[in-house]
């Protein structure tokens, strides 16, 4: 470089980097159906479909899902939770498992192959919209849930998220009284 072009650089206006643009959020419309669990005959009957759909942004995590489910379906005891993609059937040991951290090592110090909810987001996951993933509460009344896709779109709504958007039937009770199938 020549000694003038280097004084004329000098001389220039020094402009600031332009900073990169954030993404722009992501905003997932999911629906939650319940697809088994312990639920009476008398309540099946009466309630026959059961499912909230949500809005939730990409950066919220599973763990952040599994507590807006577990309030729009009025559980009041926490339980082992499990998110699980890509997988034939429920308990698929080929599908994708993400559960909280302290699940993630069985009593004998082995890594069980679930990754952790509390940092999986739903970008990170390559979802599409159409896609359906599978959702496992308390892991001994075995409450299963059918997770669907329904739109993916750019920028957040406002309002705090996750919220439920629609409610599809009752809650059933988070314990079934077992005197009442008799």
């Amino acid at each position: 470089m020549t000694k003038g072009l280097m004084n004329k650089m000098k001389r220039m206006p020094k402009k600031p980097l332009a900073a990169a643009k954030p993404r722009a959020k992501r905003v997932y419309t999911l629906e939650v159906a319940i697809v088994s669990g312990p639920i009476a005959k008398s309540f099946a009957r009466k309630t026959p479909a059961i499912s909230r759909t949500f809005e939730a942004r990409g950066d919220h995590s599973l763990a952040d899902l599994h507590r807006a489910i577990f309030v729009a379906f009025d559980r009041y005891d926490e339980h082992m939770y499990e998110f699980q993609f890509g997988g034939k059937r429920p308990m698929d040991p080929n599908a994708r498992r993400y559960g909280p951290a302290m699940a993630m090592v069985d009593p004998f110090g082995e890594k069980d192959g679930s990754a952790d909810a509390e940092r999986s987001t739903l970008d990170s996951l390559g979802l599409a919209t159409g896609d359906s993933f599978g959702y496992w509460f308390d892991f001994g009344d075995d409450w299963w849930h059918q997770i669907n896709v329904l739109a993916i779109a750019e920028g957040a709504p406002r309002g705090k998220l996750p919220k439920v958007t629609r409610r599809v039937g009752e809650s059933p009770p988070q314990y079934m009284d077992w005197d009442e199938e008799a």
